[in-house]
């Protein structure tokens, strides 16, 4: 609208980790900005052209549409390492289908839109375009029941301009508490590249984005809540979850560093009432790092080994901080003793970290250890028998 073109998105989930990753630019792909939780997959995302997307579940059932082409990897984030904007995502997407239950919204600098989900593709008419938690196709019938579309309608519909206050507005009345709240909204100058965060429904404090200057100072994950000043709310909701130990742990390791962070939760195995439930952290935080060496490796990309897909057991090699840090970490719980129940996916892991390394000859004594105590039927036993057929 008068030549500015912002988009805007609250992201509600149970976990109140979230981060921020930068992808730099490599060859055939485009520099990136991630946004998402722990696991590292990517929730809302943009490129150094300022082509932007972000996901809405919408349980909406892939298996109802005949798809010729799924593409199970990281669609939207591949789309946005190799293409500038929407005109050039919607090309990309004539051979490649999207197979998953969620939405997603594409905006470009140039004022484009298209939401997309498995069965549709609706292009933006008018000013603005808004994906909410419902299939886009129900708006034509007006079969829906969604406030949060309803108040942004109302707004939009009635601006004469646009600005990041107002975009603000928007997010402050459109956010959602609760069992899933809004764990951090953001406003994308899609033209500027410029991006404003805001961290659990605190819209007074901003963390402003310079795309390109970040992307220039090299891949790394950041936790948001380390950009803002302390907040009881935000301080008070990240204590009461599950996952607050490893994070500590990993806050802990950035300061000091792994040796002595791991020699001191070694020492507290020494208890037995504590032992499994350290080593179940030292377990969580491995997968942390794993995801990170993969993501550098990868220009960003997700890791997809735990989920099965076609590509997930492709090999893949590096001898990064993180890919040592994992395999320390999930070494440390063999040399300790693995927690009862997860022997099997501790070797497992162990394994599949030395192969990363080119260990190859350890890789296939914890391979073939976790298949010796695996149920047959187990994911880990699939995938285990999965990589010892590659090593053969």
């Amino acid at each position: 609208m008068k030549g500015e073109v912002l988009a805007g998105a609250n992201e509600d989930y149970d976990n109140p980790f979230s981060k921020v990753w930068f992808n730099p630019s490599a060859k055939g792909r485009y520099g990136t900005i991630c946004f998402g939780f722990p696991d590292l997959q990517s929730q809302a995302a943009i490129n150094e052209y300022g082509l932007f997307f972000d996901f809405t579940a919408i349980g909406l059932d892939p298996a109802q549409y005949p798809l010729k082409n799924p593409y199970y990897g990281s669609l939207f984030l591949d789309i946005l390492g190799q293409c500038r904007n929407v005109s050039e995502a919607l090309e990309f997407l004539q051979t490649h289908d999207y197979p998953f239950s969620s939405q997603a919204l594409l905006a470009d600098a140039e004022g484009n839109s298209v939401i997309i989900n498995a069965g549709s593709k609706v292009k933006k008419t008018g000013h603005y375009q808004i994906s909410t938690n419902f299939n886009v196709c129900q708006l034509a019938t007006k079969q829906y029941s969604c406030g949060r579309y309803d108040i942004a309608d109302q707004l939009l519909s009635q601006a004469q301009t646009i600005s990041v206050p107002f975009f603000r507005q928007i997010l402050s009345l459109t956010h959602q508490e609760g069992g899933d709240p809004t764990q951090y909204s953001m406003i994308c100058d899609l033209k500027r590249g410029i991006i404003s965060v805001y961290l659990y429904h605190n819209y007074e404090q901003a963390y402003q984005i310079d795309i390109k200057q970040e992307l220039q100072k090299g891949y790394r994950v950041e936790n948001l809540a380390d950009h803002f000043a302390p907040s009881f709310a935000y301080q008070s909701w990240a204590k009461r979850h599950a996952e607050y130990g490893r994070e500590v742990f990993l806050s802990e390791v950035a300061k000091q560093g792994l040796d002595q962070t791991l020699t001191r939760y070694q020492g507290l195995t020494a208890k037995p009432a504590i032992k499994d439930s350290v080593n179940t952290l030292l377990l969580d935080a491995g997968m942390v790092f794993l995801r990170r060496s993969y993501g550098q490796y990868s220009t960003g990309n997700r890791w997809l080994y735990l989920y099965q897909f076609p590509q997930s057991y492709a090999i893949w090699h590096a001898t990064d901080a993180n890919i040592q840090a994992a395999s320390r970490l999930f070494g440390s719980v063999v040399e300790q003793g693995c927690p009862k129940g997860l022997e099997a996916v501790t070797y497992e892991m162990f394994a599949y970290t030395n192969l990363v390394q080119n260990k190859v000859a350890l890789a296939r004594q914890y391979y073939e250890k976790s298949l010796a105590i695996a149920p047959p039927d187990s994911p880990t036993a699939k995938r285990g028998r999965a990589m010892l057929a590659q090593l053969n």
